[in-house]
């Protein structure tokens, strides 16, 4: 299996108690997540931009992928994070970057690719049309951040995203949690904006809804239907990257089984683990010992 994968590097400073903290953020935790679910015959191309003085944070996982892929800029994203317990957390961003260049031969050798919108200006709608002329395998996208505007003071704040009818018909998944849902459509209809999507051409769209667990929305003779998983029970203390371990572990089993159904229960499975904090290794064996992952 050949996957690329396709998002920006962030720095991520969290606000807590008048302190700071610096963490690699972005796509590291996608990546990550597919450096320990891989197998030994699976071979994974990150596309990123990265900085020169913060690459040792990224290096314990990045150092595993081609660096032919990476593109050296003079400063990466800076993200500044308020975190809360029972509501969306609060995004400032500082230093923004281009996006990303999209330049890769025998693109069609790939089975499938992962877009993650980690900052909203990860590649552009021209990017993604030129991308789909010249691959037809399938196209998973996380809406992600994708979703926030960008005020001039760098407050990432929610908004319809203009035209995103054209990118959606250029996608195989979409994964949006339930506040990037209604980002997707100027309805206020949850059911509407799902009924939309889909008719652009998108296969799956796969809603994530933290405690209450996931649910993927597909067409079934031109009516919408979907598969749903609920949550584990756990004692959540982690809400960061949770929604990228999801989308990694989707995207990954897919290809290796071609089973939503399984692949949204181990996808969901794993991002209730992140969410207990514990690592990406700790993360797959325990899927593994209760789903017989391998």
């Amino acid at each position: 299996m050949k996957l690329l994968i396709i998002g920006h590097s962030v720095e991520d400073h969290f606000i807590k108690d008048e302190k700071e903290e610096i963490k690699p953020g972005g796509i590291f935790y996608t990546v990550s997540t597919l450096n320990y679910f891989k197998g030994p015959l699976d071979e994974i191309v990150l596309l990123t931009a990265i900085e020169k003085n913060n690459y040792d944070l990224f290096a314990s996982t990045f150092d595993n992928f081609d660096s032919n892929y990476f593109q050296t800029v003079d400063s990466i994203p800076k993200v500044f994070l308020k975190i809360y317990r029972d509501n969306e957390r609060d995004e400032c961003y500082n230093k923004i970057t281009e996006n990303l260049k999209i330049s890769i031969e025998n693109i069609s050798s790939f089975d499938g690719i992962l877009i993650n919108m980690i900052t909203g200006y990860d590649i552009k709608l021209e990017q993604l049309i030129n991308l789909r002329k010249s691959f037809k395998g399938l196209i998973y996208f996380d809406v992600h951040t994708f979703s926030r505007g960008l005020d001039p003071d760098g407050k990432r704040s929610f908004r319809v995203i203009p035209d995103f009818k054209k990118w959606a018909g250029m996608l195989d998944f979409i994964q949006v949690n339930q506040h990037e849902l209604l980002t997707l459509s100027s309805s206020k209809d949850p059911l509407e904006i799902v009924k939309e999507i889909l008719n652009t051409g998108t296969k799956y769209l796969i809603l994530t809804m933290e405690e209450l667990g996931a649910r993927i929305f597909f067409l079934d003779n031109k009516e919408v239907n979907s598969i749903f998983k609920p949550a584990m029970k756990v004692d959540a203390t982690n809400k960061i990257g949770c929604g990228d371990i999801f989308g990694a572990v989707f995207f990954y089993n897919y290809f290796k089984d071609r089973d939503i159904g399984k692949s949204l229960e181990l996808a969901n499975n794993a991002a209730g683990y992140a969410a207990t904090g514990i690592d990406f290794k700790e993360i797959k064996n325990l899927i593994k010992d209760a789903s017989e992952f391998n």
